[in-house]
Order: structure tokens, then C-alpha cells, then sequence
């Protein structure tokens, strides 16, 4: 895609109301390429047609639920997620991150917070700082594996692949580009989730343990990706 706007965004929800309010708002910013599903069978027939840019994905589904969803869809993309859902408890948030989603909004909300959170994970998925300024370098070796940037997916030495969320490619880029040096929890949570940061401290640490299963040989005893004590996090320089 040239431009935000150009972003295929498939809206799964099946509140038909929601659905035609969600779409008249982002049609009204300037997204062109929308989709509806009402059940997880709709949305699956979507995805398998072609991938969206994007996904805005409800929890209470007909014939389903959003996390079953969200588990499949994992297994087939790193398509950037955002649940947008009426269930405002903790767990629920933290499992939907937990799972992948790249943010989590709960109803009501409010039709400009969620054009923001949309652009912004747009933004940090496709059109990343640096883009095009002469900055690029797909890979990262760490020890017996190889994170691929570009494909979004970690190499192990016996050629095994794990693939990566859009949230974990962002944070594991936000730390290799300060690597050797420690980077708060804001400025993470910030890469993460824009302005709207604020309360995200568990979620990040959430992403954060996700993260060493994918890149660390022993997750519990990390080798790369430390722990500064109530500083922040930092990508050892190592080999």
C-alpha cells in the first residue's frame, strides 16, 4: 500500500449496528477498503480470500469467540489485531494481548480514540520510522536463531520458524535499535501503543515474556533480551 488510506481493515462483530457505525466513521476518515463479518465463519472466509491489513475483531461471536479466533488467525498471519469489545476486565485484556492482538479497546468508546488507535497501528506496522531514509537491515542473529524483520518470523539453526506478532516486531525493533543500552518502559509502551500508553505496564511485560519464548534458548534465564530493574529492558549486544 502507498498510504494508510489504501489499508484493507475487516471489522468482525456481530452487532449490526456497531458494524455500520464503525464503517460510516473510518469511511468518513478516508479508509476506502472495508469489510464486515457477523461470525467467525464469515471472517474466516474473508481471510482466506486475502488477508486484510488489518483486523478489528469483537470477543462474543456467534458461532465462536474472538481469542479462538484470534489463535487461528496466529497460526496463519501476523495481520495486526485490535479487539474491540464490551468485556473490560484485566484478564480479558491481558489474554487478548496475551494471544497476539496488537491493542484493545472496550465499548463504548469513543469514534475518535478509534480512528487514533487505528492509524496508529497502521503506522507502526507498515510505515515504521525510518522507512525509506536509508535505514534498513532485515536480520538479527541471536546465538542459534535468526530473527527475519521482513518476513516477521524467527529461524531456528534446525529450521524450524516462529512467527512473530506486529507488537513483538515492533518491540523486538525498538530494542535493537538502542541494543547495548537500556530502554524505559515508556519509551517501549510508547513504540507499542502511541500516546495511549498509559496502564499498558502488565500488557507490555505480557509481550515481553511472549518474546523470549521466541528468541531465548532458556526463556526463564534470558541471554539477550535483560531485564533492567525498574528501568526498562535491554537487547544485549553479545553476538
Amino acid at each position: 500500500m502507498e498510504q494508510i488510506y489504501d489499508s484493507h481493515i475487516l471489522l468482525v462483530d456481530d452487532n449490526e449496528q456497531l458494524r455500520d457505525m464503525v464503517t460510516g466513521i473510518l469511511q468518513k476518515e478516508g479508509f476506502r477498503h472495508l469489510w464486515t463479518a457477523k461470525d467467525c465463519r464469515s471472517c474466516r472466509e474473508i481471510c482466506r480470500k486475502g488477508m486484510p491489513d488489518l483486523i478489528v475483531l469483537d470477543i462474543g461471536l456467534p458461532d465462536g469467540d474472538g481469542f479462538t479466533l484470534l489463535h487461528e488467525i496466529r497460526v496463519l498471519s501476523n495481520v495486526p489485531v485490535l479487539f474491540l469489545s464490551a468485556r473490560d476486565e484485566d484478564s480479558d485484556r491481558l489474554l487478548g494481548l496475551g494471544l497476539g492482538a496488537d491493542d484493545y479497546l472496550t465499548k463504548p468508546f469513543l469514534p475518535r480514540e478509534l480512528v487514533l488507535r487505528i492509524i496508529a497501528i497502521l503506522k507502526r506496522t507498515y510505515f515504521p520510522a525510518g522507512a525509506g531514509k536509508g535505514y534498513r537491515q532485515d536480520e538479527l542473529v541471536l546465538g542459534s536463531r535468526t530473527v527475519d524483520f521482513a518476513e516477521g518470523v524467527v529461524r531456528s539453526a534446525d529450521g524450524s520458524l516462529c512467527r512473530l506478532t506486529a507488537k513483538e516486531t515492533i518491540l523486538l525493533k525498538k530494542l535493537w535499535e538502542n541494543r547495548g543500552r537500556i530502554v524505559t518502559f515508556d519509551a517501549l509502551s510508547q513504540a507499542l501503543w502511541g500516546e495511549f500508553y498509559y496502564g499498558y505496564e502488565n500488557s507490555l511485560m505480557v509481550h515481553i515474556r511472549r518474546l523470549r519464548e521466541k528468541i531465548e534458548e532458556t526463556p526463564s534465564q534470558p541471554q539477550y533480551l535483560t531485564t533492567a530493574r525498574g528501568l526498562g529492558y535491554k537487547l544485549e549486544k553479545g553476538q
